[in-house]
């Protein structure tokens, strides 16, 4: 039954069975692993892109 919406449902019941923790461990691994860098943790530089694509913007000005 693999691949089918019952295959999946009995699979996670059966690494509930086997470790209550399986899903808050398989959580808390993609958790540490996850780096949020760049513009969500350098505001300043996320101005000064800004800035930069606005200068060099294709658009014209609106009258």
């Amino acid at each position: 039954m693999a691949g089918t919406k019952e295959g999946g449902k009995k699979a996670a019941l059966k690494n509930l069975q086997r470790d209550p923790e399986f899903y808050a461990k398989i959580g808390r691994k993609g958790g540490q692993r996850g780096t949020t860098g760049g513009f969500a943790a350098n505001p300043e530089l996320a101005r000064i892109a800004g800035a930069k694509g606005g200068r060099i913007s294709r658009r014209r000005k609106q009258a």
